[in-house]
This record gives structure tokens, sequence and C-alpha cells, in this order.
């Protein structure tokens, strides 16, 4: 199952896998439901009303089949009530929320995923991509994923390097801060997602010479290291 991870505001990832091409199918013909639902609905009092304005109908009908969804992920945190009843949401590749100008991204772009050949484009690209992405979400760097019940986290399991048999490495690490921790973890996330060493080792050699640090630690398992010994000696 192909996962991402979110980082949490603890500065820990948390795995999600990414929504199933089914899930995903469900959610939209549960959305496209309401959207008519509410439109046959409407238009039955307009039609009962006696409301003969071309433009009124076209206004009322029209705004949220036209914007159903978009408004919804804005103020639903990437959820629409399809996706909030499959339990699937709208998140940045990164891990993070995405904005309000990358849901509307997704929204415009809509109109090319689901507007030609019946949404076969859509349904290709989420389904051989690897990330999960129609052309809206590769233009909005966003993914859906399928939230999942998450175990209660003890601050013990947060800070994993709190144990207290734990002996920090290099104390030097108390040094760092938590911008330094989170260049360590963008580099080796790089290193990890698209096999380019190269930031990695530019961190290692500049906190080796920062902390005046001398070890024969592979730069990987130099990096963890830090942040083990970090995460440690910050969190007594």
């Amino acid at each position: 199952m192909q996962t991402i991870q979110v980082r949490t505001t603890q500065n820990v990832f948390i795995h999600y896998p990414l929504a199933s091409v089914g899930d995903r199918i469900l959610a939209y013909l549960f959305d496209r439901v309401i959207v008519i639902a509410f439109m046959v609905a409407v238009g039955t009092l307009l039609y009962y009303s006696d409301v003969t304005s071309e433009w009124l109908w076209i206004l009322i009908l029209g705004f949220p089949y036209l914007f159903y969804s978009v408004i919804f992920e804005i103020f639903m945190n990437g959820q629409t009530l399809g996706k909030y009843a499959l339990k699937i949401r709208v998140i940045r590749l990164n891990g993070t929320p995405a904005s309000i100008g990358d849901y509307v991204l997704r929204w415009v772009f809509a109109i090319i995923d689901f507007g030609i050949l019946g949404g076969a484009i859509a349904l290709i690209l989420v389904a051989v991509g690897g990330k999960g992405q129609r052309l809206g979400d590769l233009v909005a760097g966003t993914t859906v994923i399928k939230l999942i019940e998450q175990e209660e986290i003890t601050a013990e399991q947060i800070f994993v390097t709190a144990e207290t048999e734990y002996q920090p490495v290099f104390t030097q690490a108390i040094q760092l801060s938590e911008r330094d921790i989170e260049l360590i973890q963008r580099a080796l996330e790089v290193n990890r997602d698209t096999g380019n060493g190269s930031p990695m080792l530019a961190v290692t050699e500049k906190l080796k010479t920062q902390l005046s640090i001398q070890t024969d630690l592979p730069p990987v398992k130099f990096l963890y290291t830090l942040i083990k010994d970090f995460n440690h000696l910050t969190s007594r």
C-alpha cells in the first residue's frame, strides 16, 4: 500500500495510506448525488414559486454545481461531504495542509480531469502516477490520503529518544536548533525519496564542522543519531 508521511505539530512523522481509486470514485459519486439532489429540490421550489428569470435559475442552480467542491474543501480542511464519508482528505505532498490556492488550482483543472473522456484522464493519472495525483493535484502539489484511526501517542512515543537508559552519542547536538533539525530531516527525505544524496552530504559536512565532530559513521546514520541525541537532550 502506497503511503505518504505527514508532519505533525510535534515534528513527528505519521504515515497515511494514499486514498484508493475506488474511494475517490465513490466520494466523487457521493458528491454528485448531493449536488443533483440539491438542484432538484431547489429547482422544484423555484418552479412552484413562479420564478421566470433565467439568470436567477442559472445562478441558483449553477452555483452549487460549479463551486461545491472547492467551497467545501476550503471550509472543511480538504474534504467534501463525499470525502468526509469515505474518510479521505486533500493534503500537500510534503504532508502539510493544502492552502486555499491549492484547492482552487485543483478545482480549475477538474474541468480537464473530469470533463474530458468522462474522467478517464483523472483515473489513469491517479492509478499509474504513483502518488495518487490527478492533473489538478500535479499542478497544485497535492494528493489525497486515507484517514485512518491513530492510536493515542504518548510523550514517550513522540520523543523516542527520551529513554532513561539511552546515552547520547554526540552531546554537541544540544547546540542545534529546531531549524537545524528540520534541515537535517529534509536532506534525509530528499536522499530517501529521490536518491539524491548531495544535500545530505552537504549537511553532514557542515554539521561536523559546526559541532567539531569527528566520526566514521555513514552520513545517514550520523544524521539520524544527531536527531535522536537532540530529541533526548532537549526532552529532559
